[in-house]
Parts: C-alpha cells; structure tokens; sequence
C-alpha cells in the first residue's frame, strides 16, 4: 500500500471512530511523524479527505477534522434518499432476484443481541449496499454512494444504538430486499423512503432535535 493510501486509511479511520475529533488541528508535521509517512504523501492524504468533505483546509498551514451538526445530517440524508432510492428502483430490475431472497432471509432471521449481533447486522447492510452497487453498475451513483457511507459512519457513531430503532431497522431492510427480490422497483423505492425518514428521525432525536424536515413518503 503507497504511504499516502496508508496516511488516508489511518486518518479516515480516526475521524469515523472519533478519535480525531471535530475541529482537531491536523498539523502536517505532526502527523507525519505520527503515521510514519512524509508531508508529501500526508498532504496527498489530507486533499482526499478534504474532497470528502472529513476535514477542512481552514489556510495554508491549518487543516482540521469537519463538523457535522444537525443542518448537516439532514443535508446528507437529503442527497442519500435521491441517491438510495434511484438505486432500490434500478436494482429491483437489473439485480439478481435470488441473492436479494437470500439477504432477506438473513434480515427475517438477525439477531441484535449483543455487540456481535449488532455489528453482524452493520455488516449484513454493508453487504445488501454491495449487492445494490454491482446490480446498478452504475459508477456514477456508486462512487457519490460511497461519499454519503463514508459520512454515515460518523453520524452512526454519534447516535445512540436504541434496541427499538435496530428491531424497526431490520424490518425496513427486510421489506427492501423482498421488494428487490420481487423485481418490484416502486416498492424498493418506497420502501428505502421510509426507512430512510425513521432513520432519520431517530437519530436527530437522538442528538436531542426531533424536528425533522423531510417530505412524506
């Protein structure tokens, strides 16, 4: 892996963990000698997380980790419904319809007990997104996907887990994928709506502002 992949790696990680909290200074010096990189690939490192909208460039010499406030997570789940919901449609007809059977059978069957359960659940999402990616092999949509998952991490982070919301969650994921698996694309689509508004809804709630602003379904 090049130094600078590496630097990337290290610094997203810390930042969706927070370990690198908002507004911490990310001193190009000092993060060189931490990570065992350069300032030339470090700086590599730092444009790509600017792009990803992780940290900002305040002037020349002063980066820090990005915000993310309330205007924010609902700005990012404003672009993850066009984004999200495009592809539960597109899915539903180019996708494989018995792999999508197959994820719902794990849905019908989680169990959210314990932190194993529960990141075995984060993990059979990731694996549900994967699934929607290569059946719309569009890479268009996939890489702006890509964006909007890299800031869900932090906004996950930041919300408390609620046992209530994570049984709710795995019902909505259950009725998309046997929607996909139905080839029914308004259903997908329907479907990834509401989640998406219970999802939002819980975890502004959970930041303590329950006023959420987005359309009905």
């Amino acid at each position: 892996m090049r130094a600078s992949d590496r630097a990337y790696t290290a610094l997203l990680e810390e930042i969706q963990s927070g370990a690198l909290a908002a507004g911490a200074v990310l001193g190009e010096v000092e993060q060189a000698d931490r990570l065992g990189v350069s300032r030339t690939p470090l700086r590599e490192a730092l444009r790509r997380l600017v792009a990803d909208g992780l940290v900002v460039q305040q002037s020349p010499r002063v980066t820090v980790v990005a915000d993310l406030d309330v205007d924010d997570i609902r700005a990012l789940f404003e672009i993850r419904r066009a984004l999200e919901e495009t592809t539960a449609r597109l899915a539903a007809v180019r996708g494989d319809a018995a792999l999508f059977a197959a994820l719902a059978a794990e849905f019908a069957a989680v169990d959210l007990s314990g932190d194993a359960g529960r990141d075995a659940y984060y993990a059979l999402i990731a694996r549900l997104d994967a699934a929607l990616d290569a059946a719309v092999a569009n890479d268009y949509l996939s890489s702006a996907l890509r964006t909007v998952r890299t800031h869900l991490v932090r906004v996950r982070r930041m919300a408390r887990d609620k046992p209530e919301r994570l049984t709710a969650s795995a019902a909505e994921h259950l009725t998309i994928a046997e929607a996909l698996a139905a080839r029914d694309g308004d259903l997908a689509a329907h479907a990834t709506h509401v989640h998406l508004h219970n999802a939002l809804t819980s975890i502004l709630a959970s930041l303590g502002d329950g006023a959420v602003r987005v359309a009905a379904p």
